[in-house]
């Protein structure tokens, strides 16, 4: 039966603006299942993003949406959570703009652990501003501003949110979009700070430039480059070069969440007042 995503979409603003063979559509779609498993309100809902070409998907969302500064998502989105600690609060944003712009905040959410969700749709590349490199460019890959091929190392997502302190870690690409929406829904659940990296496509600023234009080529060798957790474990480093790992990469329902505690503190001073 064909899925209806029509209760979580503003159906008067499509068609949208994003290019032919672009995976941020396949990341929406995959997020509007996992809000339709968990049953949530979209009225419970806090959809935040900042700039860039994911950053436009609040905008085709019909629940609380807030499209905020470049990088600066997760401080809005902190707002909303201590404010209103009850709602589902949920970021989206792409490379460049969560974790280059937007890294600072990026390790310092994981750092505290709060309730967020945060979807990152890995495209390895500046969509929307030119098609610039971003932490994530594979090396040698080709942009605008790496006309001779990235020389810069780039950064693995999940080793640095884990690294940081986030409590759920998932990767997929957008190639298995029914394990992709698994993890999102997960991470909605859990309560912490969670990242999901969803690997993903754009054939007009990285593919054309690398050679990989066709939308279904540089889809196959995106899911090329994955590797299974399982199956990783079993590999050489060399084997694993210039590949990332997939699945369920780190999950610790242990530590504190921040607004619980930051509440503890409130009442504790509340307390201390009133004496």
């Amino acid at each position: 039966m064909t899925f209806n995503y029509d209760e979580y979409v503003r159906t008067e603003t499509i068609p949208h603006m994003w290019c032919p063979g672009c995976g941020i559509g396949i990341v929406m779609k995959s997020i509007i299942r996992a809000f339709t498993a968990l049953k949530w309100d979209k009225n419970d809902i806090a959809f935040v993003s900042g700039i860039g070409c994911t950053s436009r998907m609040p905008g085709y969302m019909d629940m609380n949406t807030l499209h905020t500064t470049h990088g600066r998502a997760l401080a809005f989105a902190t707002g909303i959570k201590l404010a209103h600690p009850e709602k589902h609060v949920v970021v989206v944003g792409g490379d460049g703009d969560a974790t280059a712009i937007g890294g600072n905040h990026l390790i310092h959410a994981a750092r505290r652990n709060i309730d967020i969700t945060l979807i990152i749709n890995d495209n390895a590349i500046y969509g929307m501003t030119g098609g610039q490199y971003s932490p994530t460019t594979p090396p040698h890959m080709i942009a605008s501003t790496a006309p001779y091929g990235m020389v810069e190392p780039n950064f693995d997502i999940a080793k640095l949110v884990m690294g940081a302190g986030a409590t759920y870690v998932a990767r997929e690409t957008i190639s298995k979009g029914i394990m992709l929406e698994k993890y999102i829904k997960t991470g909605l659940a859990h309560k912490g700070f969670s990242v999901i990296v969803a690997e993903s496509t754009c054939p007009i600023q990285f593919g054309r430039r690398n050679r990989l234009a066709d939308p279904v080529e540089l889809m196959h060798w995106l899911k090329n480059r994955g590797v299974p957790k399982t199956k990783a474990a079993g590999m050489a480093p060399e084997e694993l070069q210039d590949r990332f790992v997939t699945g369920e990469l780190f999950r610790d329902d242990s530590r504190p969440e921040f607004t619980e505690v930051y509440q503890q503190v409130i009442d504790a001073a509340m307390k201390k007042e009133n004496k």
